[in-house]
Formats: C-alpha cells, sequence, structure tokens
C-alpha cells in the first residue's frame, strides 16, 4: 500500500540538505564582536610603511582553501590574501601627507600567524616577520584562531612632513580598537588607540590643529554632560543677571581648569576608586546646589565660593573625559588643555545664553520667582539624589587601601602623596587670598560710601 507523506515531511530532508550547506556560510559572514588591531606608521625616504595585524574572521566574504576536519590550507591561502587586505585593510584607511591625500598603497607582503605570535611587539621585529617563513600545513589551525598581517607601502615626498591617518575600520567587527604606533624619523614612537572611528587624525599635529580639536571637543562634551549642565542650572536660578553671573562663572570656570590641568600632569590620585569617588562627589554637588536655592538666602559672595570649591571636583569629571583623547594633543599638552576650557567656557555661555531668559520668562509670566526656584531645584535635587545614591553604591565596591605599618611606602607612593598635598595647599592658598581681597574691598567700599539721609529726606539737624 502506498501511503502519500504530508508535504512539509517530504520537503524536511531537503531543507536540512540545504541548511547543512548553508550553515558554514552564514557562520562565515558574522560579524566580530571585539577586533583588534595593531598598526605600525613609518615615513621613510620616499616610502611609508604600513605594518597591519588584523584577526582573520575579520576578512568576511572571503572563502579560505581548508583541508581535513576544517582546518587552513596554508599552501594555497596566500594568492587569496592581497585580495582580502585591498578589500577590508588597503581600502579602508586613507593616509595623508599634508592635504594631499596618498593614494592606494602596494601589498607588499602577508603572512598567516599564530594567535601566540608576539612579533607586533615592535617595529623591526614585526617586519622581519612579514619577510620570513611562512606557516606550512604542518600547522593545523582553523580560520578563526589566526591573525592576517600585511605590509603596505605607499610613495611620499618627504618623510618629515605632516601626516594624517583616517582609519575606517570600524566595519572589521562590532567594536573595533585600533592600536597605532607612529615611528617619526628622528622622533620618539607616539602611540595612540582608537575605538570605532576616530575620523581624520593628525599623527603630528600643529598647535592650532591641536588646539581647535580640543575647543571642539570641550563644547561637545559641557553640552553632553548632564550632570555639569544640571549644576549649572542650579547654580544660576537665583542670580540671572549679567553682573553677578561673571564672578560666580569665573570661579566655576577657574576652580575646574586647575583639577582639570593637574590631573593631566599625573598630579590626580592614580586608584581605581578615585573616579567613582568624583562622579559621587558631582551628584553630592548638585543636590547641594538644589537644597541651597530651595532653603534660599545665597548672596553672590558665598554662591561664588562654594562654585569655586565644587568647580574643582568638576575639573576632575572633566579629566576622565578628556584622558583618552589626549593623544591627539602631540607635542602640545598644555595648548590642548587650554582649548579644551575654552571650548567648555564657549559652551557654558552658550547654555547660560538660552538658560537665563527661558528661566526669567518662565518666572514673570508661569509662576512667582520663590515658587519657582523650589518647584525647579526640588525636581532636579530628585534627579541627582538618585544618581548620588547608584555611584554611591557603585563606590562601595571599591577597597580604600591605604598603607600601612606592614607595608612599605616606596619613593612612588610617597610622591604621589606630596603632589596631591602640593595641589590641596596652593588650592586653600587660592581660597584664602581670594577672599582676604574680596573683604578689603568690601570694607573701603562701606568706608568710602557717604553717610545715609535719614528717613523721608529731611536734612540732619544741626
Amino acid at each position: 500500500m502506498h501511503v502519500r507523506l504530508p508535504f512539509a515531511i517530504r520537503l524536511a530532508p531537503v531543507a536540512l540538505a540545504c541548511f547543512g550547506l548553508l550553515s558554514p556560510l552564514a557562520q562565515a559572514h558574522n560579524i566580530p564582536n571585539d577586533i583588534t588591531v595593531q598598526v605600525f606608521f613609518r615615513p621613510e625616504g620616499k616610502n611609508l610603511r604600513l605594518l597591519v595585524r588584523v584577526p582573520l574572521k575579520a576578512m568576511r566574504d572571503v572563502e579560505f582553501p581548508q583541508r581535513g576536519p576544517g582546518y587552513l590550507d596554508l599552501e594555497r591561502i596566500d594568492p587569496l590574501l592581497p585580495d582580502a587586505v585591498n578589500l577590508w585593510i588597503s581600502g579602508a584607511i586613507d593616509i595623508y601627507e599634508g592635504d594631499t591625500r596618498l593614494p592606494r598603497p602596494s601589498v607588499v607582503g602577508t603572512r598567516v600567524s599564530l594567535e601566540s605570535d608576539q612579533s607586533f611587539g615592535s617595529y623591526d621585529a614585526a617586519l622581519a616577520h612579514i619577510r620570513g617563513p611562512e606557516l606550512t600545513n604542518a600547522t593545523s589551525v582553523v580560520w578563526d584562531q589566526v591573525l592576517l598581517d600585511t605590509l603596505l607601502e605607499y610613495p611620499i615626498q618627504n618623510d618629515r612632513d605632516r601626516f594624517s591617518i583616517h582609519p575606517g575600520l570600524a566595519r572589521l567587527g562590532l567594536r573595533t580598537v585600533t592600536v597605532l604606533r607612529f615611528l617619526p624619523p628622528g622622533g620618539a614612537v607616539r602611540a595612540f588607540e582608537f575605538t570605532g572611528d576616530p575620523g581624520v587624525v593628525q599623527l603630528d599635529p600643529r598647535w592650532h590643529q591641536a588646539a581647535w580639536r580640543f575647543v571642539k571637543l570641550g563644547f561637545m562634551h559641557i553640552l553632553d554632560g548632564t550632570d555639569h549642565l544640571l549644576f549649572l542650572f542650579c547654580l544660576v536660578i537665583p542670580f540671572r543677571r549679567f553682573r553677578t553671573l561673571i564672578p560666580i562663572v569665573t570661579a566655576f570656570t577657574v576652580a575646574h581648569s586647575i583639577t582639570l590641568i593637574a590631573s593631566a600632569y599625573n598630579f590626580a590620585p592614580s586608584a581605581l576608586w578615585f573616579p567613582p569617588l568624583i562622579e559621587t562627589l558631582i551628584a553630592c554637588s548638585i543636590v547641594y546646589m538644589a537644597l541651597e536655592n530651595i532653603v534660599g538666602g545665597a548672596t553672590v559672595h558665598r554662591r561664588w565660593m562654594i562654585a569655586f570649591g565644587f568647580g574643582l571636583v568638576h575639573g576632575f569629571g572633566f579629566s576622565f573625559a578628556l584622558k583618552e583623547t589626549l593623544q591627539f594633543a602631540g607635542a602640545h599638552l598644555l595648548t590642548s588643555l587650554l582649548g579644551f576650557n575654552i571650548g567648555v567656557e564657549l559652551g557654558q555661555l552658550l547654555v547660560l545664553a538660552v538658560m537665563v531668559p527661558v528661566i526669567e520668562l518662565l518666572f514673570r509670566h508661569v509662576v512667582a520667582e520663590r515658587m519657582g526656584t523650589i518647584i525647579l531645584s526640588a525636581l532636579v535635587a530628585h534627579t541627582a539624589w538618585h544618581w548620588m545614591i547608584d555611584r554611591a553604591d557603585q563606590l562601595r565596591q571599591y577597597r580604600f587601601e591605604w598603607p600601612g605599618f606592614h607595608e612599605v611606602i616606596d619613593a612612588a607612593t610617597l610622591a604621589s602623596g606630596l603632589r596631591v598635598l602640593i595641589v590641596i595647599v596652593l588650592l586653600a592658598g587660592l581660597i584664602w587670598a581670594a577672599r582676604a581681597v574680596l573683604r578689603d574691598h568690601a570694607e573701603r567700599k562701606k568706608i568710602e560710601s557717604p553717610d545715609r539721609r535719614p528717613a523721608g529726606g529731611e536734612q540732619p539737624s544741626t
């Protein structure tokens, strides 16, 4: 008796066979999660050499020959490697000599390397490795457990020109980290680390290029920093006149500039608990400012001093965001720091130019000033309170370890402590000097002011 099976059952073997054929191809097209690319950039004479190491699993859409149970056929893979380099590496990198974009490079050499290979620890070792012997089929490896090394050469006019690079390698993985070492002739090695696509990077920037980059960075940072904006908001709610805002905003600016520059020159603690401590203190500063606005009675003199104190804390917060980008400063560290501060101040001025008129209109047409101050400050305090609790929970996960009697206080620990102490003493001296100047100014103004007339405009009796 012939039994006719349902169509879905008859189709199942065909579907399974197709899935078996397509599954390796589907896996070959998967985008890897984390990719690390290593690059040496060396101009030499009339040639620019670029040594690049990339995991082979990032070379998608390329079928590499295999042997046995999925091992790479290392003796038949060489003709395919230059095409993979042109498709995924050299075509994604743009290099500029001055303002001139260099032509596509020549693929001088390629090598497949084991993940345990350490030749990219230095430029000379990496160059010798690419020019050295190839792996043979005596080594059994699969395609996603090896590295692809390549040597690219670009024609240049002068090895001492200013070079820049756009390493557009972000598409190699979901998260791509590019570690680049620039070796200028006769100069020290400069190391860079990019996550994703950093855009065009000046490897040896002029002072105005570094300054402009950091001005833009500071401007965008203050606009993206919600906690800094809320602190600034609380700072100016009671004082919406330009003359009264000048000392307050200036004090905040000077304070965060001091700690930002100190951090850039390694005067700040390097312990793991320090960043979460600063983030917690920033949230505390917002809560305090909001509560002071609710209670009322803040004076300009008191407010600028508080702004200075909390500005020191916010400066450390700025430094954490700046730490990874100081690599773009080249030899112009101080210029870049000043440029970042200028960008922050321009961002603050833009925020104040929008914020002050909006608050003024709100208090004039919607709600009374005192009630509006309480409502707005209460909303900010509520938000910052939750930030403070969450950040304090993270801070509790760190152990505050200080050298005890059973530990040896080495020179590095002592030097770090002395640097922090010097900064504290200098800041305390600045605060004391500023208070003394303001006190003398107030007393002098009081002495020079004429006697007040009696109420009602009557002349005093003789």
